[in-house]
């Protein structure tokens, strides 16, 4: 498959041309993963490894774990952490995130981070081509099982950071809490302050008390179609 080579920051990254490519998502989720330290972090379904990466540069002590199910996009992220010149921190694994207990080991990780599949099947157009729809409906990760992953991966107290529709957000709320991950932080992101918000950015955390964060509302364009001023700062340095 043709590829492109793209980048966000100081990080360059690979990515098929008509498969699945990242989005603000990633720089918006990058962001929202606000920890003091963290020495291990988990990417749940990486993709081309935009969101994993990025994190390697902000927390420049950690190992980071890329985990994705589709062949195509774990060579991407293989090659993508090669030309970043991260091998020596960041691994990639091609694994079904349903099924990590065989792969990886639990109650081990600081920091997880995922921006999953939340369409479901019969909901919305489906994507063009496989690598897309795989990546964008639950064909083959259900958000029950991305909640149970994430809760096997962490340490008590670890974070769980990741963006959903705010649609389904009581069932991921219900999700997390069967799974002992309780939610801590959310932030509603818009297209702009007219519109309805579309992304609903998540931190929970394992084993976390009752009680919860509702920040400010998230802009991610001005009018005229350029970047807010906080989505440029992002950009720019990841904070």
């Amino acid at each position: 498959m043709e590829t492109t080579l793209d980048g966000i920051r100081d990080i360059k990254v690979y990515q098929n041309k008509q498969g699945y490519r990242f989005s603000v998502d990633a720089v918006l989720l990058c962001s929202f993963a606000d920890m003091r330290y963290a020495r291990k972090i988990a990417d749940l379904g990486a993709g081309s490894g935009i969101i994993g990466l990025l994190l390697a540069r902000k927390y420049p002590k950690s190992a980071v774990t890329l985990v994705e199910l589709q062949e195509s996009l774990y060579r991407l992220a293989v090659r993508n952490i090669n030309i970043n010149g991260l091998d020596d921190r960041v691994t990639a694994v091609l694994s079904d995130v349903a099924h990590l207990q065989q792969t990886l080991n639990g109650m081990s990780y600081d920091l997880v981070v995922s921006n999953p599949p939340f369409r479901k099947p019969t909901t919305g157009r489906l994507s063009a081509g496989e690598e897309r729809a795989i990546a964008r409906h639950e064909l083959a990760l259900k958000f029950t099982d991305l909640a149970g992953a994430a809760a096997y991966l962490l340490k008590s107290k670890g974070r769980f950071f990741m963006i959903y529709h705010p649609g389904r957000l009581i069932e991921v709320f219900d999700s997390l809490r069967t799974y002992r991950l309780e939610p801590k932080r959310i932030r509603f992101v818009h297209n702009d302050v007219g519109s309805e918000s579309k992304i609903v950015l998540i931190e929970a955390v394992r084993d976390g008390k009752p009680g919860v964060k509702i920040e400010k509302p998230l802009a991610i364009y001005h009018e005229d179609g350029s970047y807010t001023n906080e989505v440029s700062a992002m950009y720019g340095d990841g904070r």
